[in-house]
């Protein structure tokens, strides 16, 4: 008995030193050796502190600069942004080492080593895991899968995003917009004056779009998602100001419990969205499914032909495609209009001008055709530079497959590799001395011609994962600022604050109160003459 107890003893011990061991060189070991490797290089970053990395610098840089406004009409906005980049950056060159935790990212702000990440060697790189509250947030789908499976569902969904197609439902999105905008003049006073929370409004206006132009649904079936999707924003936020650990979101506290009834009620609400789609799919007469992303992927899984395990498409599937669509396309959208809204309050002579192009093109159209939305060509300036100075997407992680050369440096196996987007759009080297300043008459000549290097715009990613959905944003955005400049003019309210932070994306930390003053009816032929 005594010897059975101590071989126990002893078994224990080995267990547990074998853990310990595993410990160690997980949280001290390997990053030394990592640091060592780089340093040889000449790359360096903030010290490794064991287990929780750089995250207690990082967490306080965030809050420090996030506790103050900035100067109105000020573009400077990385220092705010991604201070950790901004201070770093000065004190260890353009590409240094950062630990979240025990995981080690490379900053790579160069375009050419970008490009090499993203198309000419994108065969070694992958999209990293995201954390796991992200990924239920945004779905298992377009936006984190990996390989076979994400060229197969590329592939079925991309026909919904074809310009063609996406032309189409000008008039579906015109009439979300157009509501929105009377509701605006309604609520004005009689001097035609009303001030206008535009984050919300527009975050209110693409959750309707997406819901009729990508699901074929009213906007009342996608209120719901939309809601609870904002509620695990707020998870994902506070689990970022936290090192983390593996497995801890399986532990039953507080605030996974509650994660957890969120997502199932997201999916809840979604199978259903989608069960009706189905069922109004089997009894329509031609019995065929309308180009929308719901109607594509129920097609996809409706195949008759005996699908292949990669063919198929799962109900599961669905779910979290429409979750990543539901996110991904209303935020970046909203954001996107928020923001150019914003820039021409700022920056009254652009706005004349955009307004004028909407007028000479449009002509007395209330709604431009598919037409005119091609010719708003100062219109699309001003886009890309609202892109470009607050890009929806500030940064973006690749993790490399294998070791692999890039830009001359070694890197090892599991890498990951910080693409800071919002730095190279701020990069003085790249884009001029008027770097900070609003000035869209850059694009005037393209995106290719805009700055000293093809690869210094970047919102949308690069290569065969760019944003699928870029075409639908810019649609959206380009037609509901057409609507809005030929109905109001606009400035900032006294009470907005400039502040842009990071919650997922890229957005005003206390809002966007913007003063809109309705144009009379006549005003337009005097503006455009």
């Amino acid at each position: 008995m005594e010897l059975w107890s101590w071989l126990k003893f002893v078994s224990l011990c080995f267990i547990l030193g074998v853990f310990g061991l595993r410990i160690v060189v997980l949280l001290w070991w390997r990053p030394r050796r990592i640091e060592e490797h780089f340093s040889r290089q000449g790359i360096r970053g903030p010290p490794y502190q064991f287990f929780i990395g750089n995250v207690k610098e990082l967490v306080g840089m965030m809050i420090k600069a996030s506790s103050q406004t900035m100067p109105s009409s000020c573009h400077n906005i990385l220092p705010r942004v991604l201070p950790f980049y901004h201070h770093w950056k000065k004190i260890y060159g353009a590409s240094f080492l950062v630990w979240f935790g025990p995981t080690v990212r490379l900053t790579v702000s160069d375009p050419d080593l970008i490009r090499e990440v993203f198309t000419s060697k994108s065969e070694f790189y992958e999209k990293n895991e995201a954390h796991p509250l992200v990924k239920q947030l945004e779905g298992d789908g377009l936006l984190s899968l990996k390989g076979e499976k994400w060229a197969h569902h590329r592939k079925i969904i991309t026909p919904t995003f074809h310009m063609e197609n996406l032309k189409l439902l000008i008039p579906v999105m015109a009439t979300s917009m157009v509501d929105m905008m009377d509701k605006w003049s309604a609520m004005s006073s009689d001097s035609g004056e009303v001030e206008i929370e535009v984050s919300e409004s527009f975050q209110t206006l693409t959750e309707d779009i997406i819901t009729r132009t990508a699901f074929g649904s009213s906007y009342e079936d996608g209120k719901a998602i939309f809601r609870l999707q904002a509620q695990q924003v707020l998870f994902v936020a506070e689990a970022f100001q936290k090192v983390f650990i593996p497995g801890f979101r399986f532990v039953p506290t507080r605030r996974n419990i509650n994660s957890w009834k969120l997502d199932k009620e997201i999916r809840k609400k979604l199978m259903k969205l989608i069960d009706r789609r189905r069922e109004n799919s089997i009894n329509n007469v031609n019995g065929k499914c309308s180009k929308d992303l719901l109607g594509l992927m129920i097609q996809a899984s409706d195949s008759s032909s005996p699908p292949s395990n990669l063919d198929a498409i799962t109900v599961n599937d669905i779910v979290e495609e429409c979750k990543s669509f539901f996110f991904a396309g209303s935020q970046t959208t909203s954001n996107l209009l928020t923001w150019t809204t914003v820039l021409l309050a700022m920056h009254p002579q652009w706005q004349l001008q955009a307004r004028a192009e909407v007028l000479r093109v449009c002509g007395s159209r209330d709604i431009p055709t598919k037409d005119d939305v091609v010719k708003l060509k100062t219109l699309n300036m001003i886009l890309n530079e609202s892109l470009r100075l607050y890009p929806p997407t500030v940064a973006t992680i690749r993790r490399s497959r294998t070791d692999v050369e890039l830009g001359g440096y070694k890197i090892p196996r599991g890498t990951e590799l910080l693409i800071p987007i919002l730095a190279v759009h701020h990069d003085q080297s790249l884009w001029g001395n008027d770097v900070n300043e609003f000035n869209p008459a850059r694009f005037a000549e393209g995106v290719a011609r805009a700055a000293k290097h093809p690869v210094a715009f970047i919102p949308f990613g690069l290569g065969l994962r760019t944003c699928i959905g870029q075409n639908l944003a810019l649609l959206q955005a380009k037609l509901a600022l057409a609507i809005m400049l030929r109905r109001f003019s606009f400035k900032m309210s006294p009470t907005y604050q400039h502040a842009p932070t990071v919650l997922m994306m890229l957005y005003p930390q206390y809002g966007a109160p913007v003063i809109f003053q309705r144009l009379p009816q006549d005003h337009g032929q005097d503006q455009g003459s």
